[in-house]
């Protein structure tokens, strides 16, 4: 009887502790607009777009946990999390604890002024600098210009808005939503020499090769379809 009792607690444990096999589970860390951000208490962007195609090509309902960046990896290691996506960069590193797919997106940033502005990407140490959020340009202004006096809009086209109306000197951003923002926007101008350029790749649990082979088709048809650029623009602009 007692073995018995050992047995069928023993098989509670595991059911109880196993995963649903019908949900696909994201880890991200969901303040790094346009990728991932919240929009009326919803986990909305770019990763979040990808990672619905890729749930939806494997049959299953996507679940998204909202952890601490440097949780990511760890959620995934452990099992808690199918896969993570952040706008992680690939590094030996992180190639050491975890599968990376192929990148997915290039994330070129670039450097908005007026159009009669002599303004160089070697004078933006001391500019007033405006940024979307908790995007990876706010991270890198933030990183590299400490005198700047950075204004942090939640969308592109607030930070476009201060540029027009004289509130700072230009707008660091990606170059798609800044191509198709300044079809509306007389005045402005792209400076040629982009400030800097990161690449954006998922990860999953070491060894996993089923899922990351999944994955990548996913990623590889979003790629070819111009998908991914889509939803980039989507979430910048609006």
């Amino acid at each position: 009887m007692k073995k018995i009792i050992i047995l069928l607690l023993g098989i509670f444990l595991i059911g109880g502790c196993s995963k649903d096999e019908n949900t696909l589970v994201m880890a991200t860390e969901a303040g790094f607009a346009p990728y991932e951000y919240y929009e009326n208490n919803e986990i909305v962007g770019v990763d979040v777009d990808i990672a619905k195609e890729i749930a939806a090509a494997m049959g299953k309902e996507l679940v998204i946990k909202d952890v601490a960046f440097d949780s990511i990896i760890n959620e995934v290691k452990s099992g808690k999390a199918d896969f993570g996506a952040a706008g992680i960069s690939y590094s030996d590193e992180r190639a050491e604890e975890v599968d990376f797919t192929i990148n997915y997106t290039t994330s070129k940033q670039i450097v908005v002024v007026k159009e009669d502005s002599n303004i160089t990407n070697d004078d933006l140490a001391n500019l007033k600098i405006a940024v979307q959020l908790g995007s990876v340009g706010d991270t890198y202004v933030t990183k590299n210009y400490p005198n700047a006096q950075i204004t942090r809009q939640k969308k592109y086209l607030a930070a476009i808005q201060d540029l027009l109306t004289d509130k700072v000197d230009c707008v660091v951003m990606d170059e798609l939503p800044a191509i198709e923002i300044l079809k509306n926007n007389s005045g402005l101008k792209i400076l040629d020499q982009e400030l800097f350029t990161d690449s954006y790749g998922m990860i999953v649990k070491k060894g996993n090769t089923e899922l990351l082979n999944a994955i990548n088709e996913v990623l590889k048809k979003l790629v070819e379809e111009g998908k991914i650029e889509e939803f980039v623009i989507k979430h910048s602009e609006g």
